[in-house]
């Protein structure tokens, strides 16, 4: 099996899959050999926040400061893009974090943005892998971060509904939609309860279940009160079910 060096988080919005990243990166953090990278590629900017930090500078402020200025432009061409990308970055406690901020304005940036992603690729190539918490579809990784991701994680509630979105970004996935080439791809259900969602939409959607998180009232209570899911206790049954998770994708790295 290659090694996996991205991982992105996608889904319906309120499905749990900003909890489910933040989570995944708690967990790998606790190995000191790991250099991690996380990305919130969701326009919401809720990573940030799960994850207890304060994030000065994203990659669309740095967009809308250098479109029309051609000087900048060229020295960002011209120079080490690493280093670029770096002083975007915050650091966190074992890993760093990058934020995509809010979608680029109406109009045709596409010079401008493929060198921030070619600056992102350059980037990423420092850490052993990099976490991604994207918006509902694996296009939008396409347009703002990568156009290759080693495993997509779709995340899905127990409802019809939700379950549903899940295909449909599948498909994309699936059929590499968009340019986007998604190597291996798999279902998390999450608020998981005794009962089964139903067996012939699952089949619909054509991917195993990778994992169940369990509803958990300790992660509830941390959302009401804006704490950091960073600060969750070992005995924490999502987190449980998040470190069985990786233990399928990523068990070198634990």
């Amino acid at each position: 099996m290659d090694k996996v060096k991205s991982l992105a988080v996608t889904g319906k919005g309120g499905t749990g899959k900003t909890m489910i990243a933040t989570l995944m990166i708690k967990i790998l953090a606790e190995n000191a050999k790991n250099k991690i990278l996380a990305i919130d590629a969701d326009s919401a900017m809720s990573l940030p926040y799960t994850l207890g930090m304060k994030v000065e500078k994203t990659v669309s402020e740095v967009r809308k400061g250098i479109i029309g200025k051609q000087q900048l432009k060229r020295q960002m061409e011209n120079g080490s893009m690493r280093a670029f990308m770096r002083e975007i970055i915050s650091r966190g406690n074992g890993f760093d974090l990058l934020a995509m901020g809010r979608p680029e304005e109406p109009g045709c940036f596409c010079a401008v943005n493929d060198l921030l992603r070619y600056g992102i690729d350059t980037l990423i190539e420092d850490y052993d892998i990099t976490i991604i918490d994207g918006e509902a579809g694996p296009e939008q990784l396409n347009r703002r971060v990568l156009k290759n991701i080693d495993v997509l994680l779709v995340v899905s509630d127990m409802s019809v509904r939700s379950l549903e979105t899940a295909g449909g970004i599948m498909k994309v996935a699936q059929d590499g939609e968009n340019g986007v080439l998604v190597r291996r791809a798999g279902l998390i259900l999450n608020r998981a309860r005794n009962d089964k969602p139903d067996e012939e939409i699952l089949g619909k959607i054509g991917l195993d279940v990778w994992g169940r998180i369990p509803d958990d009232d300790t992660i509830n209570s941390y959302d009401r009160s804006g704490k950091p899911l960073l600060e969750l206790p070992d005995d924490s049954p999502c987190l449980e079910a998040v470190r069985q998770i990786l233990k399928r994708i990523v068990p070198d790295m634990l």
